[in-house]
C-alpha cells in the first residue's frame, strides 16, 4: 500500500499523538525515562511501519462504515421526500414500483449525457418512475436555472422545461434560461416572480440537506432501491439496478 501525502500526514499525526500522550499518563516516570519510552515507540514504528498502514486501513474502514450507516438512515426517510414531490412533476409512472432518484445540475455535461439512457429506461419500463432532485452546485447560473425550473411548477410545465434545459448545448445564462422557458410555453414574467417564492428556496434547501445526509458530492448521482450510484452509468447498468431493486421489493 502506497501512502498518499494525506495518509502520511495522518500517520505522522498519529505517531506524535501517541508520543505526546505518554507524559500525561506517566506521572511516575522522570524526563529521562519518558524520553526512553518515546524512543522505543519511535524505533518500533520505524521497524514495523506496517502497523501505521494497518491503523490507516482500519481508520478508513471505520469511516466508510460510518458513512454507509448514515446513508442507510437517510435512505430510510427517502419515501417521505418522494411523497412530497407533486405527482405531475414525476417522469414516467407516478405509481411505479421502482423509483430512480436523480441529483443533477443543468450545467453538468454528464447529466446531459444521462438524459438519453434514462428516457430509454422509462420508455421500456412502464412501471418505472423518475424523481428529479435539483442540486445546483456548479455555478450561480446552475442555481438560477434550478430556481426557474422549480418555479415552472406553478404553471404546470416542470417536466417540459426540465428536458428543454437538459437539451441545451453551450452556455446557459439567465437570458438563455428565459428563452428556453418561453419556448416551452411559460409566461416568463410570472416565472421570474415565482422564482422569488419562499417555496423555491425551501425546496433547494431540502434538496441540499438530503444530499448531505446521503453523501452526494457531485452530479449526476442516483438512488435506485437501496443503491447509491454516483456518476454517469450506461443504460444496461441502469436497467440492472432497476431489476435488482424490483427483486428486493424496493
Amino acid at each position: 500500500m502506497k501512502l498518499t501525502a494525506s495518509a502520511a500526514l495522518i500517520a505522522a499525526a498519529a505517531f506524535l499523538a501517541s508520543a505526546a500522550a505518554i507524559p500525561a499518563h506517566a506521572q511516575s516516570f522522570d524526563q529521562e525515562q519518558t524520553g526512553d519510552i518515546e524512543e522505543i515507540v519511535r524505533e518500533y514504528l520505524m521497524q514495523n511501519p506496517e502497523v501505521i498502514v494497518d491503523a490507516l486501513r482500519e481508520y478508513e474502514r471505520r469511516q466508510q462504515a460510518e458513512q454507509e450507516s448514515q446513508r442507510k438512515q437517510a435512505l430510510a426517510g427517502l419515501d417521505s421526500f418522494i411523497e412530497s414531490i407533486p405527482p405531475e412533476d414525476i417522469v414516467g409512472n407516478p405509481d411505479g414500483d421502482v423509483t430512480i432518484v436523480e441529483f443533477f445540475d443543468y450545467r453538468c455535461g454528464f447529466c446531459h449525457k444521462m438524459m438519453e439512457p434514462i428516457l430509454a429506461a422509462i420508455e421500456q419500463d412502464p412501471d418505472l418512475r423518475l424523481v428529479l432532485v435539483e442540486f445546483p452546485i456548479l455555478s450561480q447560473a446552475s442555481r438560477y436555472a434550478a430556481q426557474a425550473a422549480l418555479a415552472s411548477r406553478e404553471q404546470g410545465l416542470y417536466p417540459e422545461f426540465h428536458f428543454a434545459l437538459m437539451e441545451q448545448r453551450g452556455q446557459l445564462n439567465e437570458e438563455r434560461v428565459m428563452q428556453i422557458a418561453q419556448s416551452v410555453g411559460l409566461n416568463t414574467e410570472q416565472l421570474q416572480r415565482d422564482m422569488q417564492s419562499p417555496a423555491v428556496a425551501e425546496t433547494l434547501n431540502a434538496n441540499f440537506a438530503l444530499a448531505q445526509q446521503i453523501g452526494v458530492t457531485g452530479t449526476p448521482a442516483f438512488i435506485i432501491g437501496d443503491n447509491f450510484v454516483p456518476g454517469a452509468i450506461p443504460l444496461e447498468r441502469l436497467q440492472g439496478l432497476v431489476k435488482e431493486a424490483r427483486a428486493q421489493g424496493s
